[in-house]
């Protein structure tokens, strides 16, 4: 599906009714718990929406003042928060033969040097976005490239669709090839810059972008800790003990760090906004630390499967976890297909993850981790309007397979395992019509 004419979904009401299988979550589940009382589930109920934000749920039809969508049988849900994902690498994503480093290297480099040309950053934006809404992703948390065109596209190209989006130009000044590296004093001129003209306007965010640590030099992390410390509003996005080689490189570059951790938390760097990729190989000082500081792991299940990067602990996280694609080193931007591939991962660690908890990680999970719990990840009075419509089963295996569902959690998910953007029936952000 192409979205990119947006003209097309141009003429919603201001005031509206949508009719479905109402779905989201009062507070965060238990591991493991089948039935909590943390899950909102309204059978054929009516969602309102006025000026693109709830204005209430109810189960009997809105009078006639309301436009009515009716999509009765189908399940509603919040548009999903995808917490890690790389614009520029649609491109590489199913990429054949490597581990982290050498796919950077290989594939990931190269098409990000191509976004030093504005044109370019327009045009991948656009399609990044489109492909975003045409799997039921509402908001997110991206990394463009090294380039300040790349973040001026993204941000603009977000504003465009009403989306909520945190994005931030990467740092990234040593250890990359020519094209894409900057230097500190230029990078920060850049930044402050984006942030005077983007951060808080409209739904727009701004992310202080460390790549990784081994390819910012000390002083380039201190700098992006001054600005986080300036202004305690910024996000901040980067990767953190995705791979063992990774994290034996990290260990090499910063010998005076106790970890990988260590070397952002020395550069003032973890706080309640920050935003950290993998998490896998991480001890339990520094999963201690992540929590003391209020800071996220993004847990991206089908790259650490496809790049073997390991298996992430999530039963034993202390911390925040929300769920994330990591396209392109993730195989797709579909998360009901991350959360079937985290249900894998836990299964291979000998833990079984609820549907609960992994829908959660994708909703209300990701936007209180983010702290914007009141205005997304839910259906609940004065949130925006960003919410799917899916069907629960397409095919005869799945249909098959949701006609004999019992209990909720069972229907859930089997939707979970077997749905994917093909289930989308439709995307609205802000309470307007976007796939």
């Amino acid at each position: 599906m192409s979205f990119t004419n947006q003209e097309k979904f141009s003429d919603q009401p201001r005031r509206w009714a949508l009719r479905g299988d109402l779905l989201d979550f009062t507070a965060a589940p238990a591991w493991g718990e089948i039935e909590p009382s943390a899950v909102r589930f309204d059978r054929d109920h009516w969602l309102l929406v006025e000026d693109g934000r709830i204005v209430g749920r109810q189960a009997e039809a809105p009078d006639a003042s309301w436009v009515r969508k009716d999509h009765a049988g189908q399940l509603v849900l919040p548009g999903f928060i995808d917490t890690h994902v790389h614009c520029p690498q649609l491109e590489v994503i199913a990429s054949y033969g490597t581990e982290l480093l050498d796919w950077l290297e290989r594939y990931t480099f190269p098409a990000e040097a191509a976004f030093a040309d504005p044109a370019r950053s327009r045009a991948g934006a656009e399609v990044f976005l489109d492909a975003l809404l045409a799997s039921g992703t509402t908001s997110a948390v991206v990394f463009p490239t090294v380039h300040k065109v790349s973040a001026e596209a993204l941000f603009e190209a977000a504003a465009a669709r009403g989306m909520r989006l945190v994005t931030g130009k990467v740092l990234m000044d040593r250890h990359a090839p020519d094209g894409l590296r900057d230097d500190v004093a230029q990078a920060e001129r850049d930044c402050i810059d984006l942030i005077d003209r983007f951060h808080g306007q409209g739904r727009l965010a701004y992310a202080v972008t460390v790549r990784f640590a081994p390819t910012s030099t000390p002083a380039q992390l201190a700098m992006a800790g001054a600005l986080c410390r300036a202004d305690a509003s910024l996000y901040m996005q980067t990767h953190v003990a995705e791979n063992r080689a990774e994290v034996d490189w990290v260990a090499r570059l910063f010998p005076e760090a106790r970890s990988y951790l260590d070397v952002y938390e020395r550069a003032g760097l973890l706080h309640e906004r920050a935003v950290l990729a993998h998490g896998i190989w991480l001890d339990a000082h520094d999963r201690i630390l992540i929590a003391d500081r209020g800071a996220q792991v993004a847990h991206c299940p089908s790259s650490n499967l496809f790049l073997g990067s390991g298996l992430f602990d999530w039963a034993g996280a202390a911390f925040n976890v929300s769920l994330a694609s990591d396209v392109g080193g993730g195989t797709t931007l579909s998360l009901p297909r991350n959360m079937l591939d985290a249900y894998k991962v836990q299964a291979l660690r000998g833990e079984r993850l609820t549907a609960w908890t992994a829908l959660h990680a994708a909703t209300r999970g990701a936007a209180e981790a983010l702290g914007l719990g009141d205005e997304i990840g839910g259906l609940s009075v004065g949130q925006a309007a960003d919410l799917c419509v899916w069907d629960w089963a397409r095919g005869p295996v799945a249909e098959a397979r949701d006609a004999v569902a019992k209990a909720l959690h069972e229907r859930v998910f089997a939707w979970m395992a077997l749905a994917d953007e093909r289930n989308l029936a439709a995307c609205y952000v802000a309470g307007h019509r976007r796939a």
